[in-house]
């Protein structure tokens, strides 16, 4: 969903364009260079794309890792982590809040099935083979380059979208599924950034998975309140159905990451001025 432009030139960076379910290519990258830390980020992150593509999506969310694992197994004796990232949605609609990484885990979806499955064989392989690996739980992750017109966008960049579109004077409104009352825990990249590097230095999380988060639930209804009342701009709300498969209410209990130094920066209103103001809205 992101853009090879947003990539920073003078960071040295390679970028190969392909995909993970590409095995030669797979094990090209892997047996031809050493690593010293993988960060997984790699899916198909759409809930409602999983469920009308369960095949496909599978191939990518599941298979793939495991083949990846494989590859790192063989040729990474070196390695010093391999960071998984899975999601909040392995919760599903199990009510009791906040979401602990030993909650009931209920997944609703293809996309929950295949990031459980593929979290659990990723820390079973430090278990079992030695292979040094976490994973993370990412609850909403927003910030600055989020692509608003992907179909895997996130409800924040589609908002953006919707106040960038009404600033400038353009007929628009917002869709939002249900009555607004659903809640989530939005995470700003930055906060996400730290936990990530937290996660992939620290010896304590090896071989554990652990929720990123603020520890602070959001409506949608007051998310859009707080956009307002910093642009000092109303947006026009359509309401729909309920989308299969959304979640009703989902918040971190963050006191894992915690352990390890974390500590969330931004809470929804600082996160949403920087987004805000980078798409140069304020």
């Amino acid at each position: 969903m992101g853009k090879e432009e947003n990539l920073i030139e003078s960071l040295n960076l390679k970028f190969i364009n392909g995909s993970v379910t590409d095995k030669n290519l797979m094990e090209e990258v892997l047996s031809q260079n050493k690593f010293d830390y993988i960060f997984h980020l790699a899916a198909v992150a759409s809930v409602a794309d999983s469920v009308a593509r369960p095949v496909e999506t599978h191939q990518i969310n599941f298979e793939s890792v495991l083949s990846l694992l494989e590859l790192v197994r063989k040729y990474q004796k070196d390695l010093k982590r391999l960071v998984f990232s899975s999601s909040a949605a392995v919760y599903g609609d199990e009510p009791t809040l906040p979401k602990k990484e030993e909650s009931v885990i209920r997944p609703l979806t293809p996309y929950a099935v295949d990031k459980f499955a593929a979290e659990q064989y990723v820390l079973d392989y430090n278990h079992l083979y030695g292979v040094p690996t976490s994973a993370v739980r990412f609850f909403n992750v927003y910030g600055p380059n989020q692509n608003p017109e992907s179909p895997y966008s996130g409800v924040i960049s589609i908002l953006v979208d919707r106040y960038k579109k009404l600033q400038s004077e353009v007929d628009t409104q917002f869709t939002l599924f249900g009555d607004g009352s659903q809640s989530r825990d939005f995470v700003f990249i930055e906060d996400v950034i730290q936990a990530l590097l937290l996660v992939a230095d620290k010896p304590e999380s090896l071989g554990k998975q652990f929720n990123v988060g603020t520890g602070n639930a959001i409506t949608l209804t007051k998310l859009i309140e707080v956009i307002d009342e910093i642009l000092d701009i109303k947006l026009p709300i359509e309401y729909e159905s309920e989308r299969e498969g959304d979640i009703k209410d989902s918040v971190a209990n963050i006191s894992r990451l915690n352990s390890l130094g974390y500590e969330a920066n931004f809470s929804i209103n600082e996160g949403m001025k920087r987004y805000l103001d980078s798409e140069n809205l304020i």
